[in-house]
């Protein structure tokens, strides 16, 4: 494989999950509200429903992300941890995100149970 296509997947690998959720943040807070709003429920918009799509399009997101620094890192394997140059910076940020698309795909997983079993809309 390139050195182009591991520093892709190196780059994809370390932000990818963590752009998914993020997203999944932003745009699920606008989903939820909208869904507590006066116009939202006159539209009639599956709420939940929706949630769980972009739950499932995180989660997909993030697990191709762990894919990806997955394959950089098997690419990587004879270089040593602390290695100078590309390589060792490739195979360094593949193993972080190896570690930390984990931790957000289990972030998106509980976002996604947290938006199903959500207590109905109330003025505060």
């Amino acid at each position: 494989m390139t050195r182009i296509r591991l520093e892709l997947l190196q780059w994809f690998g370390l932000f990818g999950g963590a752009l998914a959720w993020a997203t999944q943040q932003v745009v699920g807070y606008g989903i939820s509200d909208s869904g507590c709003g006066i116009a939202g429920r006159q539209w009639g918009l599956p709420v939940t429903t929706l949630q769980v799509l972009l739950g499932l399009t995180a989660g997909a997101i993030t697990i191709a992300a762990w894919t990806a620094a997955l394959l950089a890192f098997r690419e990587t394997r004879t270089v040593e941890e602390d290695a100078p140059g590309p390589a060792g910076r490739i195979h360094f940020f593949a193993q972080a995100a190896l570690l930390g698309n984990v931790l957000f795909l289990v972030i998106v997983v509980l976002n996604v149970a947290g938006t199903v079993y959500q207590l109905p809309c109330r003025q505060s």
